[in-house]
């Protein structure tokens, strides 16, 4: 095929363009493209190859379209004004005149006033705040110390322990005697306290974190921890010593294990298992059968049946009690049933206030109360049951609320109810004899 040069084409474009412009034709077209195309767009965008690649900048950045818009833009000889309007800032400085006058004599305006007050008031807040976070020792008056004592060793548990206790030792099938009744109630008494103090002792940065626990003697400072721990110590020499040398070596045995238990077993597991509620429940079951023991000095099938009702009362009691304080237990870190597992919660309570019926029924059996025991504590029985059912249904606050305080008289009902029906008592011989 035959190719022309390269100036030859040169030369006849050339032609072809002269013609073209001296004509007229490609100047008037050239013309009409640049009054009605605008000066942005008067660019290599209006070929089609390019559309593709069409790329402006607004006031925002770079924007991208894959088709021009069609409808016309003004020149941006126009925009460019408008557009630094937009984007420019006015602002309007005040000179500030040379400062003359004392400062103490300076006089502000009201508005300046109340700013001055707010920051001073703001930043005696926060100098206070920075005081209550930070833990400090207070200064107590020696009358004090009697209350901070009841407090750091909780007086009402403590009270609740004597009282099961000494219910443990009058259902004991044994003469009354009032000595050894009190140093059993001393020495339990005692080993409550220590057990108490311990467990403030090793909780004190969580109980800081609740507000039922807060305002406890070692959180606030009252006592330093070394006199919480020797308290502690004063407290379980004697009562151990009490109830080994005073009443008998296997209620002191069980007096010194309950210590361990408590404060080396459920106070750490309240951190790491829900198995801390069925520990917690042994420690309270055990104050009874240290009452029986001490009035038998023996183990028996009506020691275990007092610990076995104390044992199943508790369920009810504390699982009400924490499912109202969940938050607070949140907050502190401990993995409670109410916290980890609610439906647990809820079937263990209601399980164990049946069981009470149960543990009632079986108490003439054993030849601890008689036959009318089970029929009188019925009533009651029922009630604590059907209220722990009402718990298990609704789940709310209402219900636990109920369950709670009908624990807190249900139990010193059940237990004056089996002293009105106690079995005719023996002689301490023949209850070692039998025993052994």
């Amino acid at each position: 095929m035959y190719k022309p040069s390269c100036h030859r084409m040169t030369g006849l474009f050339g032609v072809c363009l002269f013609q073209g412009l001296e004509n007229g034709r490609y100047s008037r077209n050239l013309m009409q493209l640049c009054k009605q195309a605008q000066p942005r767009w008067g660019t290599f965008q209006h070929f089609t190859f390019l559309k593709r690649l069409y790329v402006t900048k607004m006031s925002n950045g770079l924007c991208q379209h894959a088709k021009p818009k069609q409808e016309p833009l003004g020149s941006p000889l126009v925009e460019r004004p408008h557009l630094a309007q937009e984007q420019t800032v006015i602002r309007h400085v005040q000179q500030i005149p040379a400062f003359s006058q004392d400062p103490s004599t300076v006089t502000f305006s009201s508005e300046e006033k109340k700013e001055e007050n707010i920051s001073t008031v703001v930043s005696e807040i926060t100098h206070e705040s920075g005081e209550v976070k930070q833990w400090k020792e207070i200064r107590v008056h020696l009358e004090d110390l009697p209350g901070i004592y009841a407090r750091l060793s909780k007086i009402k548990l403590t009270a609740l322990v004597v009282t099961t206790a000494a219910a443990g030792y009058i259902m004991a099938p044994v003469p009354f005697d009032l000595s050894v009744f009190l140093l059993t109630s001393v020495g339990t008494g005692l080993a409550s306290c220590a057990a108490n103090s311990i467990n403030q002792y090793f909780e004190v940065p969580f109980d800081s974190n609740m507000n039922r626990t807060k305002k406890r003697p070692l959180v606030r400072g009252q006592l330093s921890p070394l006199h919480a721990v020797t308290f502690a110590g004063a407290c379980t020499v004697p009562g151990i010593a009490l109830l080994t040398f005073g009443v008998n070596p296997l209620t002191g045995a069980l007096g010194a294990f309950n210590i361990f238990l408590y404060t080396c077993c459920y106070t750490p597991l309240k951190r790491l298992s829900i198995a801390n509620t069925w520990v917690g429940a042994l420690v309270g079951a055990i104050p009874p059968v240290m009452g029986w023991t001490a009035a038998t000095g023996s183990l028996g099938a009506g020691a275990l049946l007092m610990g076995a009702i104390l044992y199943s009362w508790q369920f009810p009691h504390f699982n009400a009690l924490s499912w109202n304080l969940r938050e607070d237990y949140s907050r502190g870190g401990y993995r409670m049933m109410s916290v980890t597992h609610p439906a647990l919660c809820k079937k263990v309570a209601l399980r164990h206030s049946l069981a009470l019926i149960g543990l009632s029924a079986l108490a003439p059996a054993l030849d601890v109360t008689t036959w009318t025991f089970p029929l009188i504590s019925l009533p009651i029985n029922l009630y604590i049951s059907y209220l722990s059912f009402q718990f298990y249904r609704d789940s709310d606050r209402k219900s636990a609320r109920k369950l709670f305080f009908c624990s807190l008289w249900h139990l010193p009902m059940l237990l004056l109810l089996m002293l009105t029906c106690k079995k005719a008592c023996t002689s301490k011989e023949d209850t070692l004899v039998t025993s052994s």
